[in-house]
């Protein structure tokens, strides 16, 4: 059995790496309709994938699709979502779910109101390398946690009509776009931070959003953590590299954060309690490899919120966790503003 698929906002991300390499490749989504304000664009994906072409929003919603992957600029999401669940139809929302956390809350509860399922666009969850040094942390296999580092960077010029260089559009610049795939990251492998501090600015280019952001995290469990996003390196400069730390050895990654599927990952472990060694000498050791079969994040994403829908069950990455990673970004620019360390309370995504 298959969940038919409508998207809301066909050109960008959809058209790149979402429906070719989701909702296409899956076995249990069928494409039933397009629509984007870009009219040329959605009909060449229509024309590409066999779609039905929409003329508006309210058409596609009145198709007999289950499902509504929403990829449009942020700013668009609370109302798209709420009208969407309104007509029965369960949504996957890239992310960020709105502008704010209040926005956040409004697509939750309209979700819940009308029965539907609510799924967030954080793919990167998916990635079968981040799954297996997930399965080695929880195994104890790198003792306790102690720091973790999450790095997504590119190049990203002035571009006319980008709506990620608006903060009135995207909410945000390299953070909101690229942090809040590295902090959810970091959260799934340490558990939810408690404490965030962070700096933004504009270093080299002159758009509204930020083109620099650092964020530093205390988790609940008492690990630290650091993300850095930026928009002003060379793509081939920045590694994206994921560094997590414990009391019994390390897992470092290149270039597994990010669109792609596969990366370099190798895990440092030590076996047993060793005491102080004064030379603190380096072995050679090249570790172990992590290289588990790669995995599509956008087929796995689809599948796995697809079959929720059809099992009625909650999705795996759902609304709650939108919701929290809102809360998690807005307290990062809070802290940016002010200067200061911004404490986190748990209690708002129950």
């Amino acid at each position: 059995m298959k969940t038919r698929w409508g998207v809301l906002g066909s050109g960008g991300i959809a058209r790149r790496r979402t429906i070719p390499e989701g909702i296409m490749a899956a076995d249990n989504a069928d494409l039933v309709a397009v629509f984007d304000v870009n009219a040329e664009a959605n009909a060449e994906v229509a024309q590409e994938t066999g779609a039905a072409t929409c003329a508006s929003e309210e058409e596609l919603l009145a198709t007999d699709c289950d499902i509504i992957y929403i990829a449009t600029p942020a700013n668009l999401h609370c109302g798209q979502v709420a009208r969407a669940a309104a007509a029965g139809k369960h949504v996957l929302c890239e992310k960020p779910l709105g502008m704010t956390v209040e926005e956040g809350e409004q697509i939750l509860a309209a979700c819940r109101e009308n029965r539907v399922k609510l799924g967030t666009g954080l793919m990167m969850r998916f990635h079968a390398q981040h799954q297996a040094a997930l399965a080695l942390i929880r195994d104890g296999r790198i003792g306790t946690p102690v720091y973790g580092r999450a790095q997504l960077s590119c190049w990203y010029p002035p571009i006319p009509g980008a709506w990620r260089q608006d903060p009135a559009l995207s909410g945000g610049g390299s953070l909101m776009d690229m942090g809040g795939h590295c902090i959810d990251l970091l959260e799934m492998f340490f558990g939810p931070a408690k404490k965030v501090s962070c700096m933004t600015g504009n270093l080299v280019h002159s758009y509204p959003s930020e083109d620099t952001a650092v964020v530093v995290l205390e988790f609940e469990n008492g690990a630290k953590g650091c993300v850095d996003n930026l928009f002003n390196v060379p793509d081939a400069s920045s590694k994206n590299r994921l560094e997590l730390y414990g009391s019994k050895g390390s897992i470092l990654a290149d270039g597994t954060i990010g669109q792609g599927e596969i990366g370099q990952m190798t895990a440092f472990l030590d076996a047993g309690d060793k005491g102080y060694a004064a030379q603190q000498e380096r072995s050679e050791d090249g570790g172990m490899a992590i290289a588990p079969a790669p995995v599509n994040m956008y087929r796995a994403e689809v599948e796995a919120f697809a079959q929720a829908v059809l099992d009625d069950t909650d999705p795996p990455v759902d609304g709650k966790i939108g919701l929290w990673s809102q809360k998690v970004l807005a307290a990062c620019y809070e802290s940016a503003s002010t200067c200061q360390t911004i404490c986190l309370e748990r209690g708002c995504c129950k």
